[in-house]
């Protein structure tokens, strides 16, 4: 089959015959691939980032935001059946440890990642756990809804945080309306009836973010932080949701947060840089979030089904693999890019 793979850090992904994943355990499953997220984790794969953290060995193919259908399953497999359409957990868990008997499969002790740390979705077929595999409903398809498996997780798992402790009417501030950021958008928008006021650099951004349940959007030019708190009566938000996480936004979004507010870290790349004595003096917190359980991802494909949550994509072969690395790169890409093998 064909896969995209890393072959050396720094480097462009090369498209490379390999062959195709094997049935060798009870529970495993492998399946066709329909459409692959692309998501800024694989940039930073490539940039070399999670090299140490991963512990990979290369050549291996990412992509770690898949749906497809299933090709073949372990003679244990009982909860799905060849041909189902399915969306893919981005980890693939033991259901024996801790954390999975409490229902925290997010930090399974003995978990893998395909696309991390083991062969992941930009190729043909992928293998994967039957406790990975979510149904999906009748009317959607596999590119409809692939990059959810990872970008829609992460935003769904921090909206639902926040929407268990915002009340009617306070603020919540989204900075970052891009791949993830519209989706959490909408899930803050189907799960809580606070004030949604989005900030973003981006006026194309913004303009999604309208369509897509923005109470309120704030361009991010240097007056942001001023204007969200006119917004607030000086008093900023309950809440903000920081899908961008680098170039300088941490320290914005500190600004723009209430007393006793809370901030979830979703996107990456710099260090929060806050003196201790404004933590405890104002009881801030910061929470961070990874991807999100199995039970989020099936309440993210009820609000799909239900039509509540919607991908915006960019489609591309799956040949045409760095043309989407480039265009997301670039800031072109208007939602998620995805590849259709």
């Amino acid at each position: 089959m064909k896969a995209a793979q890393v072959t050396g850090y720094h480097r462009n992904l090369e498209l490379r015959d390999v062959e195709e994943p094997k049935i060798s355990g009870p529970l495993d499953v492998v399946v066709r691939v329909g459409a692959a997220g692309v998501c800024r984790t694989d940039l930073h794969i490539l940039e070399g980032q999670w090299a140490e953290k991963s512990g990979v060995t290369l050549p291996y193919t990412i992509g770690h935001e898949n749906a497809g259908w299933v090709h073949a399953v372990g003679d244990a497999v009982t909860n799905v059946a060849v041909g189902d359409k399915v969306i893919l957990h981005p980890l693939m868990t033991c259901g024996l440890c801790r954390a999975c008997r409490l229902g925290d499969d997010v930090h399974c002790e003995n978990s893998r990642f395909p696309g991390i740390d083991t062969h992941g979705g930009y190729a043909e077929y992928v293998l994967t756990s039957a406790r990975s595999c979510v149904k999906l409903d009748d009317n959607l398809e596999p590119a409809d809804v692939a990059a959810l498996a990872d970008a829609g997780l992460t935003a769904q798992h921090a909206a639902a945080k926040a929407a268990r402790v915002l009340r009617p009417g306070e603020v919540c501030v989204i900075v970052g309306a891009g791949g993830l950021g519209h989706i959490g958008i909408q899930c803050m928008k189907a799960m809580s009836a606070a004030t949604l006021v989005v900030v973003d650099r981006n006026p194309a951004a913004l303009a999604l973010a309208r369509q897509v349940g923005a109470d309120v959007t704030v361009v991010a030019d240097g007056s942001h932080v001023d204007a969200v708190l006119d917004l607030t009566g000086g008093h900023g938000a309950e809440a903000v949701l920081d899908f961008v996480g680098e170039g300088g936004s941490t320290s914005e979004g500190v600004r723009m947060l209430r007393r006793a507010g809370n901030y979830y870290v979703v996107g990456y790349g710099e260090n929060i840089n806050v003196p201790t004595i404004d933590i405890i003096s104002a009881e801030i917190n910061f929470i961070g979030n990874l991807v999100g359980s199995y039970t989020d991802l099936q309440d993210l494909m009820a609000l799909a089904a239900q039509g509540r949550v919607k991908l915006h994509t960019a489609r591309y072969r799956l040949d045409e693999f760095q043309r989407a690395i480039d265009d997301l790169a670039a800031g072109k890409v208007r939602g998620r890019a995805i590849l259709i093998p």
